[in-house]
């Protein structure tokens, strides 16, 4: 059969192939538009395949929370470039993973690829179609879920920081501001209590080690430890913090001054523990260059 432009363009409206491509499958199979779909199909499946090895560090913070505000979902969607991360696209897919684990509890990236979208199809088939169509690596990377017998807000700085905060007693707009702290300050525990052991002896030996240079008496150097552990819990912990809004108070004194108290936060920004590789901008030129006349 003769494979004219109507066609082609039937094709890619459906699909949102190249033109070539839809020309190329139309021609494969004898202009059957359902074949063509389908040899489109396999054909961006296997080019996602493809470009799975692909960093993609760059992407968003999706959030979503249950109507009553006792549940929220929080998940990092990536990609390998920020202009396909402002896209609506990639955005509205994020949204909806998002939504799809606050209806399913599923935290588990595997598990979760199997869950069916608004679309009819899976996530991960969705997944690998938009890889297809838009040429770069996604994934779902994290997903985190939140419930208290509180209430939960957010607060988002872009689509790159995300936090969540399960709060006991104040407001909307006491858990926005605190959730805004969490994104400036990086909290990495509520309180004190709730550091790692771990990270504390690291830090209490580190400080030892330093302490111990300065060939002071083991009194003062124990005295010294103690004010540099107290100050080093404080600024890392939420409580401890001074509030970015107000830095005259710390958080635990604007909490205990409205009569709240936070029960847990996820903070996530994208990219975050993700090595890039760092290449040579000319020699990727002289690589190129080589590769052409090789």
């Amino acid at each position: 059969m003769a494979v004219t432009a109507s066609m082609v363009k039937e094709l890619r409206e459906i699909t949102s192939a190249g033109m070539m491509d839809c020309k190329k499958a139309l021609s494969e199979t004898d202009g059957d538009m359902d074949a063509a779909i389908e040899y489109l199909r396999k054909k961006g499946m296997a080019g996602a395949d493809k470009k799975a090895g692909r960093i993609a560090a760059e992407g968003v913070i999706a959030i979503a929370i249950s109507d009553d505000k006792k549940k929220a979902a929080i998940v990092e969607v990536n990609c390998e470039t920020d202009f396909v991360a402002k896209g609506d696209e990639f955005k509205g897919f994020a949204d909806e993973i998002a939504k799809i684990v606050l209806n399913t509890d599923i935290t588990d990236v595997e598990a979760l690829m199997g869950q069916t979208m608004s679309s009819g199809k899976s996530i991960d088939e969705t997944r690998r179609e938009l890889i297809a169509k838009i040429g770069e690596n996604m994934g779902v990377r994290r997903i985190e879920l939140v419930e208290t017998n509180g209430q939960i807000g957010q607060y988002q700085h872009g689509e790159k920081i995300g936090v969540v905060v399960a709060m006991e007693g104040g407001d909307d707009s006491l858990i926005r501001d605190v959730a805004m702290h969490v994104a400036a300050s990086k909290p990495t525990a509520i309180s004190a209590n709730d550091v790692d052991a771990e990270v504390i002896e690291k830090e209490r030996n580190f400080q030892i080690e330093q302490a111990q240079s300065s060939g002071k008496p083991m009194e003062i150097i124990e005295k010294m430890i103690e004010g540099r552990m107290r100050k080093y819990l404080e600024e890392i912990t939420l409580l401890g913090q001074a509030f970015v809004k107000d830095p005259d108070q710390t958080v635990e004194k604007l909490l205990k001054s409205n009569n709240a108290e936070v029960k847990s936060f996820v903070r996530l920004e994208v990219g975050e523990g993700i090595e890039i590789e760092q290449t040579n901008f000319a020699d990727e030129v002289a690589a190129a260059a080589a590769a052409i006349k090789g």
